[in-house]
């Protein structure tokens, strides 16, 4: 069993829910409290011992890669001044040489093409996804419980999952539990946005995934499925005939920052957690109220 070493993260999508603040500037480098979304899951990756971050990137991200890399007029300028606790916030932030690649998505074609866009990087071994408008506020990073649960089961695809009400089920991939042990079940399926009253499950599919390598094969069909793109879940679906598929409903708060109010609830909850921001922020949202 290999170890999980590599991440994916599409970040060439256009964040048409988040316009106009998307213009101009990446969806990913939208701020949450003082620090890109990006930040967070880069961070939460590096967590789970993740050694190689592959962006697929897309047209007008080149922002993205200038993000992680030294801007050194404002260094030296933070250096002048003495402002060497942001300063060193900054510089830890920066990969160590050769921790991250960038792909380029060459048209639009939907996530599972965005993942295949990675193969030549990836290779023959097992790989993570991230999807990097998905915050996930957690004691432990969810990535590093998935790859937990993947120790534990010896391998194989592991999908994050959260419990969401019923009545939402509708509005997400769902997957379809068989053997079901307190946060773990084997899966027997996956069904993308059901019809109210049909899904299979409250176990919503999160943006946290672990999938084997010849996933790979079963995308370079560039078969279009769901809203005329390469959907992820549907070679997902034909490979769980070959290979065992788990979900796990991860410990944390999942904050969607690619919807308006998803974004500003991330905002407010994670400034509300920070010890140097908390006590003002509470004060700042309660004269709101």
């Amino acid at each position: 069993m290999k170890p999980v070493r590599k991440a994916v993260l599409p970040v060439a999508g256009l964040g048409t829910r988040v316009l106009p603040g998307t213009k101009s500037t990446p969806k990913e480098l939208l701020n949450v409290v003082d620090r890109p979304i990006l930040s967070y899951i880069v961070e939460e990756g590096r967590a789970a011992g993740i050694e190689h971050f592959v962006f697929v990137t897309g047209r007008s991200k080149g922002a993205i890669e200038d993000y992680f890399d030294h801007q050194i007029e404002l260094e030296m300028q933070l250096e002048a001044k003495g402002k060497l606790e942001i300063l060193k916030q900054l510089r830890d932030e920066l990969p160590k040489p050769g921790e991250m690649s960038f792909v380029r998505q060459m048209a639009p074609l939907g996530l599972g093409h965005a993942v295949w866009c990675a193969r030549d990087i990836i290779g023959d071994e097992p790989f993570a996804v991230l999807l990097p408008d998905v915050i996930v506020d957690s004691p432990k990073s969810a990535l590093a419980q998935l790859i937990e649960v993947y120790d534990q089961v010896g391998g194989g695809n592991v999908i994050g999952v959260e419990e969401v009400p019923e009545s939402e089920t509708h509005k997400y991939g769902v997957v379809a539990p068989s053997k079901v042990e307190g946060r773990l079940a084997t899966m027997s399926g996956m069904v993308e946005k059901p019809a109210k009253g049909t899904a299979p499950s409250n176990w919503a599919i999160a943006g946290r995934y672990i999938l084997q390598p010849e996933i790979f094969d079963l995308l370079a069909s560039q078969e279009k499925g769901a809203g005329n793109e390469i959907q992820l879940t549907d070679s997902m679906a034909k490979l769980m005939q070959d290979q065992a598929f788990h979900a796990y409903v991860y410990e944390g708060d999942t904050h969607d920052c690619g919807d308006k109010i998803g974004l500003l609830k991330a905002n407010v909850a994670l400034a509300l957690k920070r010890p140097d921001l908390g006590e003002a922020a509470r004060k700042a949202i309660s004269s709101l109220l």
